[in-house]
């Protein structure tokens, strides 16, 4: 008699193969006659690049071009918010499948092109700004500063290796000079640079959407030192480049620049110097004396300090009429 099983064998899924794995992902693979974009595994599977970054490098290499690429049109098109969208082009142009570039197009308008390899090129270097260190760039397990001067490997072909010749010692590395400030010229740092740079950066306090970056912030600082120069308080400046700011603004940096430039006030002239003072104009300012009380007569009269009027004073220096001439 046979034996019988407790549970039924489970029936195949038609199109589907068998697999001999015990777990993890099986390729049901369907032939793609058109409409299709081939991604290579170096974006796929990527190491540093975040999931995100991954599905919008996809979406991007898929879309025909002339496609709307920017911040807005992809936010429009996906739930991702605008940050998350953001961080992401910044991965992708970090890791170079991804360039944006400003181009002036034959009308002479200033266009942002966005240039999409299927394959990463070298990145370009970081920009430095003056008064701050270079950035740093991630490599394997150690953070290597941008300016750091490696030791070279010497190419097998070249120098080829001898078992008796001793191991070379390792060439240091040098590091990298900092930046160049006014304090390593000798020169005081002025405070109204400082004072201009702290209020660009709190402007974004006021409305979100004046947000700088260091580039702008150090390209827009010394328009408005010449604004401290004339003058003009950090209030004043502050309501010059907050009030009355557009419903669409696309580029905050470019409206303070032009305000900066278009507004900027005249210095204040100079105070007249005061003029001397003369015994007419002294008399005519000088506040006038207190009433007083005569000690004589009882009448009242002005005087700074208490005494006689003027009529008991004279009454006093007239000579008797019986008084005998000297």
């Amino acid at each position: 008699m046979a034996e019988k099983k407790p549970n039924a064998a489970p029936r195949p899924i038609h199109g589907v193969r068998r697999s001999t794995t015990p777990s993890g992902v099986i390729h049901v693979r369907t032939y793609q006659s058109g409409q299709y974009v081939v991604v290579g595994n170096h974006l796929a599977q990527h190491r540093e690049l975040s999931l995100t970054a991954i599905g919008l490098a996809t979406h991007i290499l898929s879309v025909p071009e002339g496609t709307p690429v920017d911040i807005r049109s992809l936010a429009e098109r996906f739930p991702e918010g605008r940050d998350r969208i953001a961080s992401a082009l910044r991965e992708l142009e970090a890791h170079g499948y991804l360039r944006r570039v400003r181009e002036h197009t034959e009308s002479g308008r200033l266009v942002t092109r966005t240039y999409a390899h299927h394959t990463p090129v070298a990145a370009p270097a970081p920009l430095r700004v003056a008064g701050h260190p270079a950035p740093t760039r991630r490599t394997g397990d150690r953070r290597l500063s941008a300016g750091t001067n490696l030791p070279a490997a010497p190419e097998e072909d070249d120098q080829p290796t001898q078992p008796d010749a001793p191991e070379p010692a390792p060439a240091p590395v040098v590091a990298p000079k900092p930046a160049a400030t006014p304090e390593a010229h000798g020169r005081p740092r002025d405070p109204c640079h400082d004072k201009a740079v702290t209020l660009l950066a709190g402007l974004r306090r006021t409305d979100d959407r004046l947000i700088l970056s260091r580039r702008d912030v150090d390209r827009l600082a010394p328009a408005v030192t010449a604004w401290f120069d004339s003058g003009a308080t950090a209030a004043v400046i502050h309501h010059a480049l907050t009030a009355d700011l557009p419903a669409v603004l696309k580029s905050p940096a470019r409206l303070l620049g032009y305000r900066l430039e278009a507004l900027l006030p005249v210095p204040l002239p100079a105070r007249p110097a005061p003029r001397p003072d003369t015994g007419a104009e002294a008399g005519a300012g000088r506040r006038r004396d207190p009433l007083q009380n005569c000690d004589g007569c009882d009448r009242a009269f002005r005087a700074p300090h208490p005494g006689r009027c003027r009529d008991c004073r004279a009454a006093r220096t007239v000579p008797k009429e019986n008084a005998c001439a000297a």
